[in-house]
């Protein structure tokens, strides 16, 4: 760890020698400084700020947005955000924002893991767009990623103007440095970083690999729990922000940004991460996907897959969401007398998936960690021949316990396109539809 790095912060969940230290909430109004009286008392603009510091509010929602969906926080920090040279578009790679495709598949699609690459590769460079709809400049939709990294970030910085980044570690650890602080983001953990927070990323563990889906729209938020009461699925309190934590470096370094689907990069003299103190609600994020609350039928018949949703982010239609996001993680199925796994089912919603660990129980075979499946609007899907034949034959009159297992669904009201690298590439699965040919025709006329 740097040693321009302070250790010195207030926290609600005290960090260990490993790891960085927490704060305990989702959407709270925190207040953090890594200087002692770093944060000013009574106001928010003081005419001289403590330490020389210079104040800066970053607003992620309209400024009249109301009370409880406004999210803005206060920065007080060494040098302005505006502090670098003017950017200059780089070369995009596979990232891509428009989802341009000739020609949109209604089949169902699956994908091996993607290789993480040989040559030195770092967070932003080993992006791969997968799929996405939608538009930045509308502020609508959401791209789809992958992330392929071997190279921690040093000397540059990123961040996303387009959307929040909803990250879901596959492989190897993210240890995210932010401009309100640091978080460590395992397999089996999930991160958000607000749109236009700046950050980088390091690799504890080398090579990484993971999935990314970046919201155009309105932020990721808790969904209302109605008839279940006032606990269970996601618990804010099982919701991580960061404390301050400041860098005050200078050096050579690149400041890179996407903006309206493109790469552009910026020269700048000092760490973008001198954030000393700062209050408010826009702030990046962890949670421990382990510690949702999982809920399920005790009786019969098998639920939506709604009750599984840990984040959404709202349309201007009510009960519609423009992203879902949705986990299968470890539980006991109890009820009788029902066919277990995932119905079959044609859906008004896209569903892209991946697998962060174990087996999925739809699936038995070629649905792997680190792989992903497109299953678009109104295309048919569920369990494949295999677990099919076995879920009928299954013992309903006993629990049955799934172990070792999370798998995860990015769900959108709106046709997902994958790009043209997805369609083309050689781990798009070209055989995967045979997994519902052997589901034999049973129907007998004479047998009720």
């Amino acid at each position: 760890m740097d040693q321009a790095i302070s250790r010195h912060a207030q926290a609600a969940s005290a960090g260990t020698s490993d790891g960085p230290a927490y704060q305990s909430g989702f959407g709270n109004e925190f207040a953090t400084e890594a200087l002692p009286g770093a944060l000013p008392v009574g106001q928010n603009s003081p005419q001289r700020a403590p330490y020389g510091l210079y104040a800066e509010q970053i607003s992620g929602t309209a400024f009249t947005a109301p009370r409880a969906a406004n999210r803005r926080t206060w920065c007080y920090r060494i040098r302005p955000g505006a502090v670098h040279e003017p950017f200059y578009r780089i070369d995009n790679g596979r990232v891509a924002s428009t989802f341009d495709a000739p020609a949109t598949p209604p089949n169902q699609l699956r994908w091996n893991p993607l290789p993480i690459p040989e040559r030195p590769t770092d967070f932003v460079d080993g992006l791969v767009t997968m799929a996405g709809q939608g538009d930045p400049a509308a502020m609508s939709g959401c791209g789809i990623h992958m992330y392929l990294a071997n190279l921690s970030m040093r000397d540059r910085f990123f961040y996303n103007a387009d959307g929040e980044m909803l990250l879901v570690p596959q492989q190897g650890r993210l240890r995210l440095a932010t401009e309100m602080g640091r978080l460590e983001v395992a397999p089996l953990e999930i991160a958000v970083v607000p749109r236009g927070v700046r950050f980088r990323v390091e690799l504890p563990d080398g090579a990484s690999r993971g999935y990314v889906c970046e919201n155009y729209g309105a932020l990721f938020r808790l969904p209302d729990l109605g008839p279940l009461g006032s606990n269970g699925l996601a618990n804010p309190r099982d919701f991580l922000a960061p404390v301050a934590a400041y860098e005050d470096r200078e050096g050579d370094f690149e400041l890179t940004a996407k903006f309206l689907g493109n790469l552009w990069s910026a020269r700048i003299g000092h760490s973008p991460l001198d954030v000393v103190a700062w209050h408010g609600n826009y702030t990046p994020y962890k949670y421990d996907l382990r510690r949702f609350n999982t809920i399920g039928s005790i009786s019969f018949d098998h639920p939506d897959p709604s009750i599984f949703l840990v984040l959404q982010a709202p349309s201007d239609t009510p009960g519609v969401d423009t992203i879902d996001f949705v986990i299968f993680p470890p539980r006991i199925l109890a009820m009788e007398h029902t066919f277990r796994p995932p119905w079959y089912h044609r859906n008004v919603a896209s569903e892209f998936m991946g697998l962060i660990h174990g087996v999925y129980d739809a699936k038995a075979e070629g649905f792997v960690p680190g792989g992903a499946s497109l299953h678009n609007c109104f295309t048919g899907h569920g369990p494949d021949a295999e677990t099919y034949a076995r879920a009928v034959q299954a013992d309903t009159s006993k629990p049955q316990y799934i172990r070792d297992t999370m798998a995860f669904m990015f769900e959108t009201r709106l046709p997902i396109r994958p790009t043209r690298f997805a369609l083309e590439a050689s781990e798009l699965q070209a055989d995967y539809a045979r997994c519902w040919q052997g589901l034999a025709k049973h129907f007998d006329p004479d047998r009720p």
